[in-house]
């Protein structure tokens, strides 16, 4: 079990998406250079000045590289720190060389487990207890602080693993959120296809009856087997390149749509009115946009009756035009300064941009928490063959 454990760990890749400089770097770096020359200046017993001073504004410099470089800033940062260790021992037994603003090395601690991979955490562990051993030895610390300055030392190594697995954690359930709404663009992907199927077995149907009497009449059903052909590899075309190799067993259940809007804002003993206006040409949407907006919808008010503050009134705006689906869903709580932005949004942006669109939620200007989307509808109408009837 221990070997599996190490294995694990020491084939574990680096987290993805690794920064390479933020603000905070440089913040740091000022910060780490402001301690170096204070206590280069009002410090009397600083043994080597100058090196000690160079040495310090050295490790101040290697946090901007701890994201990229881990193992690699932990091997210079503590390599150096053990240089200087043997270097002293030889040259000046007994006394510290360095300066206390050198303990921006446990930046570097916290980055190993943070950033580094399975094997960098394992082989920079390494250098890290090798370079406490040896301090250990040279300054002949006691048992009680030996004890002490391993905790002081493991610390941020910890927290750095903590925050590591929190975010792992968390990018896994984002992923589940998206591939159940993959899953639920699978079912009504199934339901418009089976929908559209079904109506092309019926007009064939009639057409094949009447063939013997009315040739006429089964050239038009054939153009309607044509036209609903056309219309469901349309619908297919808008999704399946997002939901390949993702077979779900779907239930028929006809997904609600724009038409529904009007019930699911009716809401008996809802503490919030919701007012619904719903404008331009509505009646005709793909269905996997249609379902869009209604989810749209229902998730910004559900957030609002559940998390907006002393609001009274949920503003829903729908309007469409010949290329374009736009929904707005506002309230008019208080700002709190905590964001509703949660699973369910990333659920609806995964499907807002596998439509070919964009959602955008965030707070308002003034008061409230605002939820923007807006929706292709042109490559429904660009990509359908049609066929000119005789």
């Amino acid at each position: 079990m221990l070997r599996d454990d190490l294995r694990t760990l020491w084939t574990e890749p680096r987290p993805p998406d690794a920064p390479a400089r933020v603000w905070r770097d440089w913040a740091l770096l000022a910060a780490s250079l402001g301690a170096v020359a204070l206590e280069a200046t009002l410090r009397e017993n600083v043994v080597w000045r100058p090196v000690a001073v160079v040495f310090a504004v050295w490790l101040c410099l290697l946090p901007l590289w701890r994201r990229t470089r881990p193992l690699a800033t932990v091997a210079l940062g503590f390599g150096s720190v053990i240089l200087l260790q043997l270097a002293s021992l030889v040259a000046a037994p007994g006394e510290h060389v360095g300066l206390d603003s050198g303990m921006v090395l446990l930046v570097l601690v916290y980055a190993l487990p943070r950033w580094g991979s399975g094997r960098e955490i394992v082989l920079g562990s390494a250098v890290i207890l090798t370079t406490f051993a040896l301090g250990v030895v040279a300054d002949e610390v006691p048992a009680a602080e030996q004890v002490g300055g391993f905790v002081f030392l493991s610390l941020p190594g910890l927290i750095g693993a903590a925050v590591r697995f929190w975010g792992t954690a968390r990018e896994r359930q984002l992923d589940q959120v998206r591939s159940r709404e993959r899953e639920q663009l699978a079912r009504e992907l199934h339901d418009t296809v089976a929908h559209h199927v079904s109506a092309m077995v019926i007009i064939a149907q009639a057409g094949r009856v009447l063939a013997d009497t009315a040739p006429s009449a089964a050239v038009e059903a054939l153009e309607g087997v044509e036209e609903e052909g056309a219309r469901t590899l349309e619908e297919m075309r808008a999704m399946v390149a997002a939901l390949r190799d993702r077979g779900v067993g779907a239930e028929l259940a006809p997904p609600a749509g724009v038409a529904d809007l009007e019930r699911l804002v009716r809401t008996p003993g809802g503490r919030l009115k919701v007012d619904l206006g719903l404008d331009g040409e509505l009646d005709a949407l793909p269905p996997a946009v249609d379902a869009a907006v209604y989810r749209i919808v229902q998730e910004s008010v559900t957030n609002a009756l559940r998390h907006a503050v002393d609001a009274t009134e949920v503003v829903v705006r729908v309007a469409a035009d010949r290329h374009t689906v736009r929904v707005s869903v506002r309230d008019d709580g208080r700002r709190t300064g905590r964001g509703r932005d949660g699973y369910g949004l990333t659920g609806l942006r995964e499907r807002a941009t596998l439509l070919g669109g964009t959602l955008r939620a965030g707070p308002g200007a003034d008061r409230g928490w605002h939820v923007e989307a807006e929706l292709p509808r042109a490559r429904s109408q660009s990509g359908v063959h049609s066929r000119p009837r005789r």
